[in-house]
């Protein structure tokens, strides 16, 4: 069964990019949220297998969103995406408990190698 992704990303082009990178690394979007308070609450309902966010999002941050998922379920596996000159943004995420992250452009091979290194597949 394939493992059950998360996107989240305010602008739709990327959501739609990311989709399609891990649907072809043969992975299953479970769902889409467009801000991190969607994301905590579609996390809660969907149970996916792990998260990939964005950092930089209106409503809730995406760090902001983690350390609520992180909080709700200590297993839970959130990936950042982030644009470059975000590292202290990322170091942030990090120390709140995400397990990697992916940097903007995507450049698919790093999507797939990101996700599936943080699922341990």
């Amino acid at each position: 069964m394939a493992k059950r992704i998360l996107v989240v990303d305010d602008a739709m082009f990327m959501r739609a990019t990311v989709k399609r990178i891990l649907e072809q690394g043969g992975y299953e979007i479970a769902g889409e949220a467009e801000n991190g308070e969607l994301a905590v609450r579609q996390y809660m309902e969907l149970k996916p297998d792990a998260v990939l966010m964005d950092i930089t999002m209106p409503v809730l941050d995406g760090i902001s969103a983690a350390k609520a998922i992180l909080q709700a379920d200590p297993k839970a596996i959130v990936l950042m995406c982030t644009a470059l000159g975000q590292q202290n943004l990322v170091i942030d995420a990090i120390k709140s408990g995400v397990k990697d992250y992916i940097v903007k452009p995507f450049q698919p091979e790093r999507v797939i190698e990101g996700v599936g290194k943080a699922l341990g597949v």
